[in-house]
């Protein structure tokens, strides 16, 4: 029988070893689900992030372009109805586990970014619009963010790809069954063939 004055001398043994567990733990990768999770929630923050700054920059762009003919008036209307659609849409809480409300919210997008190109395609029939000091301002900032928007979207494919491969493959799934019942896979979106490079918008200003 152990004595109760031998018991503090097993303590130490006892923090070490669980010590070692943990690192042992560590390197099996038990800490990779919440990592790649907290990882694809930042990326898809910032996917939200360039959304409003491009649904932000519209309203100054459509009213630098009013100049445009009666009968290519539309594709202001077009613009400003696809935006006021994409901001209408409320994002849910689960909309990165509910591929449904993913794509609702990506349609939504697409809709406003092809309205928005047909709009900077149109303004080269106006050379006085796209020469104009304000639009050239607002040619930089879409462009900037159009690349800014393509390079977040691609990161958080890349994160989401990363995470749902770890929970359902070994070892991974066999931490989620274990220690992460409630991980779920998360919803990713497809980027059309023709944005899989950064786009560039050109307003034919460049030589």
């Amino acid at each position: 029988m152990i004595r109760a004055s031998a018991l503090p001398a097993f303590r130490p043994l006892a923090l070490i070893a669980l010590a070692f567990a943990a690192l042992s733990l560590g390197g099996c990768g038990v800490n990779n689900i919440p990592t790649y999770e907290q990882s694809a929630k930042a990326a898809w923050s910032e996917v939200l992030n360039q959304y409003k700054r491009r649904t932000d920059l519209i309203p100054n762009l459509v009213e630098s372009v009013k100049g445009f003919a009666e009968q290519e008036r539309k594709v202001l209307t077009d613009v400003t109805e696809a935006r006021a659609k994409a901001t209408s849409i409320q994002i849910p809480a689960d909309i990165l586990t509910n591929p449904e409300a993913m794509k609702q919210y990506q349609d939504a997008q697409n809709t406003l970014g092809g309205a928005l190109r047909q709009l900077l395609a149109v303004v080269e029939r106006y050379p006085d619009i796209k020469s104009g000091q304000n639009f050239l301002a607002l040619q930089s900032q879409i462009e900037g963010t159009e690349n800014r928007i393509a390079i977040a979207r691609r990161d958080y494919i890349e994160s989401v790809r990363q995470y749902n491969t770890e929970i359902t493959t070994f070892p991974g799934r066999l931490w989620k069954a274990a220690l992460y019942p409630s991980a779920q896979q998360m919803a990713t979106f497809d980027i059309p063939a023709e944005e899989q490079t950064a786009p560039k918008v050109d307003f034919g200003t460049s030589k």
